[in-house]
Protein backbone atom coordinates (compact mmCIF):
# COMPACT_ATOMS: atom_id res chain seq x y z
CA UNK A 1 0.00 0.00 0.00
CA UNK A 2 1.61 3.35 -1.05
CA UNK A 3 -0.69 6.36 -0.64
CA UNK A 4 -0.03 10.21 -1.50
CA UNK A 5 -0.98 11.99 2.30
CA UNK A 6 -2.16 14.80 0.40
CA UNK A 7 -4.11 15.76 3.04
CA UNK A 8 -1.40 16.37 5.68
CA UNK A 9 1.12 19.52 5.88
CA UNK A 10 4.39 20.75 6.89
CA UNK A 11 5.10 23.60 8.94
CA UNK A 12 8.77 24.31 8.97
CA UNK A 13 10.51 25.94 11.83
CA UNK A 14 14.22 27.30 11.75
CA UNK A 15 15.91 29.95 13.76
CA UNK A 16 19.05 29.94 16.22
CA UNK A 17 15.69 30.03 19.17
CA UNK A 18 13.63 27.24 17.54
CA UNK A 19 14.73 24.45 20.28
CA UNK A 20 13.73 26.99 22.78
CA UNK A 21 10.52 28.32 21.14
CA UNK A 22 8.86 24.83 20.46
CA UNK A 23 10.02 23.38 24.46
CA UNK A 24 7.54 25.85 25.63
CA UNK A 25 5.03 25.66 23.25
CA UNK A 26 4.48 21.40 23.06
CA UNK A 27 3.80 18.73 25.07
CA UNK A 28 6.48 16.46 24.73
CA UNK A 29 10.29 17.37 24.86
CA UNK A 30 11.79 18.73 22.01
CA UNK A 31 15.12 18.21 22.72
CA UNK A 32 14.63 14.48 22.33
CA UNK A 33 13.88 14.91 18.66
CA UNK A 34 16.74 14.75 16.55
CA UNK A 35 17.74 13.89 13.13
CA UNK A 36 17.04 10.11 13.36
CA UNK A 37 14.19 10.48 16.45
CA UNK A 38 10.76 11.93 15.89
CA UNK A 39 7.75 12.07 18.47
CA UNK A 40 3.96 12.75 18.95
CA UNK A 41 3.40 15.67 20.47
CA UNK A 42 0.89 18.23 20.79
CA UNK A 43 -0.11 21.99 21.38
CA UNK A 44 -2.39 22.86 24.33
CA UNK A 45 -4.71 25.66 24.98
CA UNK A 46 -4.06 27.74 28.37
CA UNK A 47 -6.71 25.23 29.67
CA UNK A 48 -4.32 22.30 28.66
CA UNK A 49 -6.88 21.58 25.99
CA UNK A 50 -5.28 20.05 22.48
CA UNK A 51 -5.78 22.44 20.04
CA UNK A 52 -3.62 20.03 17.68
CA UNK A 53 -1.31 17.21 17.73
CA UNK A 54 1.21 16.56 14.72
CA UNK A 55 4.62 14.26 14.33
CA UNK A 56 7.83 16.20 15.14
CA UNK A 57 10.88 15.69 13.17
CA UNK A 58 13.98 17.31 12.17
CA UNK A 59 15.76 17.58 8.87
CA UNK A 60 18.24 19.54 7.29
CA UNK A 61 18.78 21.63 10.87
CA UNK A 62 14.82 22.40 10.56
CA UNK A 63 11.97 21.11 12.57
CA UNK A 64 8.88 20.27 11.02
CA UNK A 65 5.27 19.67 12.33
CA UNK A 66 3.85 17.07 10.58
CA UNK A 67 -0.26 17.81 10.95
CA UNK A 68 -3.91 18.10 8.70
CA UNK A 69 -3.46 20.87 5.93
CA UNK A 70 -6.77 22.25 7.43
CA UNK A 71 -5.53 22.81 10.82
CA UNK A 72 -2.19 23.95 9.50
CA UNK A 73 -3.13 28.32 8.92
CA UNK A 74 -4.13 28.04 12.45
CA UNK A 75 -1.41 26.66 13.77
CA UNK A 76 1.48 28.81 12.37
CA UNK A 77 -0.97 31.76 13.18
CA UNK A 78 -1.02 30.45 16.92
CA UNK A 79 2.64 29.98 17.01
CA UNK A 80 3.21 33.13 15.81
CA UNK A 81 1.63 34.73 18.95
CA UNK A 82 4.19 33.56 21.06
CA UNK A 83 7.38 33.96 18.75
CA UNK A 84 7.52 37.75 20.46
CA UNK A 85 11.80 38.35 20.15
CA UNK A 86 12.67 34.63 19.59
CA UNK A 87 14.68 33.90 16.43
CA UNK A 88 12.25 31.82 14.90
CA UNK A 89 10.72 31.46 11.42
CA UNK A 90 7.43 29.52 10.67
CA UNK A 91 6.55 28.98 7.20
CA UNK A 92 4.76 26.56 5.54
CA UNK A 93 6.49 23.96 3.54
CA UNK A 94 3.98 22.12 2.13
CA UNK A 95 4.12 23.35 -1.34
CA UNK A 96 7.97 21.55 -1.68
CA UNK A 97 7.47 18.93 -0.01
CA UNK A 98 5.77 15.76 -0.36
CA UNK A 99 4.49 13.16 1.87
CA UNK A 100 3.63 9.53 0.74
CA UNK A 101 2.65 6.60 3.24
CA UNK A 102 3.70 2.98 2.41
CA UNK A 103 2.74 0.26 4.44
CA UNK A 104 2.41 -3.69 4.52
CA UNK A 105 4.53 -6.87 5.11
CA UNK A 106 7.25 -5.99 2.22
CA UNK A 107 7.38 -1.98 3.05
CA UNK A 108 10.74 -2.18 4.03
CA UNK A 109 11.77 -4.31 1.35
CA UNK A 110 10.19 -2.09 -1.22
CA UNK A 111 11.37 0.76 0.16
CA UNK A 112 15.12 -0.44 0.32
CA UNK A 113 14.72 -1.25 -3.52
CA UNK A 114 13.37 1.61 -4.76
CA UNK A 115 15.02 4.21 -2.42
CA UNK A 116 18.70 3.10 -2.43
CA UNK A 117 18.79 2.55 1.04
CA UNK A 118 17.18 0.28 3.87
CA UNK A 119 14.40 2.07 6.30
CA UNK A 120 14.63 2.72 10.41
CA UNK A 121 13.79 -0.21 12.34
CA UNK A 122 12.85 1.43 15.29
CA UNK A 123 9.78 2.94 16.72
CA UNK A 124 9.59 6.40 16.02
CA UNK A 125 13.26 6.79 14.06
CA UNK A 126 13.64 8.60 11.25
CA UNK A 127 16.31 8.59 8.23
CA UNK A 128 17.65 11.37 5.48
CA UNK A 129 19.71 10.50 3.36
CA UNK A 130 19.95 12.46 0.02
CA UNK A 131 16.77 14.82 1.28
CA UNK A 132 14.77 11.89 1.85
CA UNK A 133 13.08 11.57 4.89
CA UNK A 134 11.65 8.09 6.45
CA UNK A 135 9.75 7.95 9.32
CA UNK A 136 8.89 5.10 11.43
CA UNK A 137 5.46 4.64 12.88
CA UNK A 138 4.04 2.72 15.90
CA UNK A 139 1.67 0.04 14.23
CA UNK A 140 2.31 -3.68 14.54
CA UNK A 141 2.76 -4.04 11.05
CA UNK A 142 5.65 -2.36 8.99
CA UNK A 143 4.35 1.46 8.12
CA UNK A 144 6.43 4.32 7.04
CA UNK A 145 6.10 7.94 6.22
CA UNK A 146 8.40 9.00 3.52
CA UNK A 147 8.89 13.01 3.35
CA UNK A 148 10.40 13.76 -0.55
CA UNK A 149 10.92 16.93 -2.83
CA UNK A 150 9.79 14.91 -5.58
CA UNK A 151 7.49 11.98 -6.42
CA UNK A 152 10.53 10.96 -8.94
CA UNK A 153 12.27 9.60 -5.79
CA UNK A 154 9.13 6.86 -5.55
CA UNK A 155 8.27 5.88 -9.48
CA UNK A 156 9.30 2.44 -9.40
CA UNK A 157 8.35 1.07 -5.29
CA UNK A 158 5.29 1.17 -6.92
CA UNK A 159 1.34 2.65 -8.16
CA UNK A 160 0.92 5.89 -5.65
CA UNK A 161 -2.92 5.80 -4.52
CA UNK A 162 -4.50 9.09 -4.00
CA UNK A 163 -7.12 7.18 -1.73
CA UNK A 164 -6.32 8.43 2.00
CA UNK A 165 -9.23 6.71 3.64
CA UNK A 166 -7.00 3.36 3.45
CA UNK A 167 -4.09 5.74 5.59
CA UNK A 168 -6.76 6.96 8.28
CA UNK A 169 -7.71 3.42 8.82
CA UNK A 170 -4.53 2.37 9.65
CA UNK A 171 -3.99 4.99 12.05
CA UNK A 172 -7.35 4.70 13.51
CA UNK A 173 -6.50 0.72 14.15
CA UNK A 174 -3.40 1.36 15.51
CA UNK A 175 -5.43 3.99 18.25
CA UNK A 176 -3.75 6.85 16.95
CA UNK A 177 -6.09 10.07 17.29
CA UNK A 178 -5.99 13.23 14.96
CA UNK A 179 -7.59 16.18 16.40
CA UNK A 180 -9.31 18.67 13.85
CA UNK A 181 -10.98 21.47 13.92
CA UNK A 182 -14.47 20.04 14.69
CA UNK A 183 -12.60 18.86 17.98
CA UNK A 184 -10.28 21.54 18.53
CA UNK A 185 -9.83 21.92 22.50
CA UNK A 186 -12.43 19.63 22.93
CA UNK A 187 -10.09 17.45 25.21
CA UNK A 188 -6.54 16.99 27.55
CA UNK A 189 -3.93 15.06 26.33
CA UNK A 190 -4.31 11.76 28.28
CA UNK A 191 -7.73 11.35 27.06
CA UNK A 192 -6.71 10.71 23.71
CA UNK A 193 -3.99 8.24 25.33
CA UNK A 194 -0.91 10.57 25.14
CA UNK A 195 0.51 9.49 27.94
CA UNK A 196 0.36 5.86 26.72
CA UNK A 197 1.57 6.65 23.22
CA UNK A 198 4.63 8.80 24.79
CA UNK A 199 3.30 12.15 23.29
CA UNK A 200 3.85 13.83 26.64
CA UNK A 201 6.80 14.78 28.59
CA UNK A 202 6.16 15.20 32.53
CA UNK A 203 9.80 15.78 33.36
CA UNK A 204 10.34 18.50 30.76
CA UNK A 205 9.05 21.42 32.30
CA UNK A 206 7.17 24.41 31.91
CA UNK A 207 4.77 24.55 28.32
CA UNK A 208 1.11 26.22 27.89
CA UNK A 209 -1.07 24.43 29.24
CA UNK A 210 1.23 22.30 31.28
CA UNK A 211 -0.12 22.72 34.76
CA UNK A 212 -3.41 21.82 34.12
CA UNK A 213 -2.18 18.28 32.38
CA UNK A 214 0.51 17.73 35.15
CA UNK A 215 -2.51 17.77 37.64
CA UNK A 216 -4.39 15.54 36.01
CA UNK A 217 -1.58 13.13 35.72
CA UNK A 218 -0.30 12.75 39.30
CA UNK A 219 -3.79 13.94 41.23
CA UNK A 220 -5.51 10.86 39.08
CA UNK A 221 -8.57 12.68 38.15
CA UNK A 222 -8.71 11.19 34.59
CA UNK A 223 -12.09 10.19 34.06
CA UNK A 224 -12.31 9.83 30.03
CA UNK A 225 -10.07 7.67 27.75
CA UNK A 226 -10.05 7.34 24.14
CA UNK A 227 -11.44 3.83 22.78
CA UNK A 228 -11.58 1.88 19.40
CA UNK A 229 -14.57 0.83 18.33
CA UNK A 230 -17.03 -0.43 15.60
CA UNK A 231 -20.18 1.02 14.56
CA UNK A 232 -22.91 -0.90 11.47
CA UNK A 233 -23.93 2.21 9.59
CA UNK A 234 -23.65 2.80 6.51
CA UNK A 235 -23.70 6.55 7.24
CA UNK A 236 -19.85 7.79 7.90
CA UNK A 237 -19.66 9.31 11.98
CA UNK A 238 -17.60 12.41 11.69
CA UNK A 239 -15.31 14.42 14.62
CA UNK A 240 -16.99 15.74 17.32
CA UNK A 241 -20.10 13.32 16.99
CA UNK A 242 -21.69 12.86 20.82
CA UNK A 243 -22.36 9.80 22.17
CA UNK A 244 -24.63 8.89 25.21
CA UNK A 245 -25.59 6.12 26.93
CA UNK A 246 -29.90 4.74 27.09
CA UNK A 247 -30.31 6.32 30.60
CA UNK A 248 -29.35 9.91 30.42
CA UNK A 249 -29.44 12.52 28.02
CA UNK A 250 -26.38 14.17 28.81
CA UNK A 251 -23.21 13.35 26.27
CA UNK A 252 -20.58 10.92 27.81
CA UNK A 253 -18.20 11.10 24.93
CA UNK A 254 -17.44 12.30 21.34
CA UNK A 255 -15.91 10.46 18.02
CA UNK A 256 -12.69 11.80 17.69
CA UNK A 257 -12.04 10.16 14.26
CA UNK A 258 -13.56 7.50 11.86
CA UNK A 259 -13.75 5.33 8.66
CA UNK A 260 -15.07 3.11 7.22
CA UNK A 261 -13.69 -0.50 7.18
CA UNK A 262 -13.74 -2.85 4.05
CA UNK A 263 -15.73 -5.60 5.56
CA UNK A 264 -18.45 -3.27 6.81
CA UNK A 265 -19.31 -0.71 9.28
CA UNK A 266 -16.98 2.15 10.74
CA UNK A 267 -14.26 1.98 13.16
CA UNK A 268 -13.62 4.75 15.12
CA UNK A 269 -11.79 6.65 17.64
CA UNK A 270 -14.08 7.94 20.52
CA UNK A 271 -13.38 9.77 23.88
CA UNK A 272 -15.96 8.12 26.43
CA UNK A 273 -16.59 8.68 30.56
CA UNK A 274 -14.12 5.46 31.63
CA UNK A 275 -17.39 4.64 34.45
CA UNK A 276 -19.88 4.42 31.27
CA UNK A 277 -17.61 2.28 28.98
CA UNK A 278 -17.10 -0.30 31.55
CA UNK A 279 -21.04 -0.42 32.76
CA UNK A 280 -23.10 0.42 29.06
CA UNK A 281 -23.98 0.37 26.11
CA UNK A 282 -22.57 3.45 23.98
CA UNK A 283 -24.50 4.72 21.57
CA UNK A 284 -24.26 6.95 18.58
CA UNK A 285 -25.88 10.24 18.08
CA UNK A 286 -28.86 9.45 20.23
CA UNK A 287 -29.92 7.32 23.41
CA UNK A 288 -31.71 5.21 20.99
CA UNK A 289 -28.28 5.15 18.30
CA UNK A 290 -26.14 2.94 17.06
CA UNK A 291 -24.50 0.67 19.62
CA UNK A 292 -20.95 1.08 19.89
CA UNK A 293 -18.67 -2.34 19.38
CA UNK A 294 -15.67 -1.84 21.93
CA UNK A 295 -12.67 -3.43 20.56
CA UNK A 296 -8.84 -3.99 21.90
CA UNK A 297 -6.44 -1.28 21.51
CA UNK A 298 -2.96 -2.33 20.04
CA UNK A 299 -1.38 -1.00 23.66
CA UNK A 300 -2.82 -1.47 27.11
CA UNK A 301 -4.60 1.36 28.72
Amino acid sequence: MIINLSKLGLIKVTGNDAETFLQGQFTNDVRQVTDTLSQLSAMCSPKGRVIVNFRLFKRDNAYYLLLPKESLVATIKRLQMYVLRAKVKLEDASDHLYAIGIAGANSSEILTDCLGFAPPTEINACLTVEKITVLKLPDNQARYIVITETLDNLSTCGEISADESEWQLLDILAGLPQILPATNEAFVPQMLNYDILNGISFKKGCYTGQEVVARMQYLGTLKRRMYLAKIDTAQLPQPGDALYISSDEQSVGKIVNASFHPDGGAIILAVIKIAEAEAHKIHWQSQQGECLQLLDLPYSQ
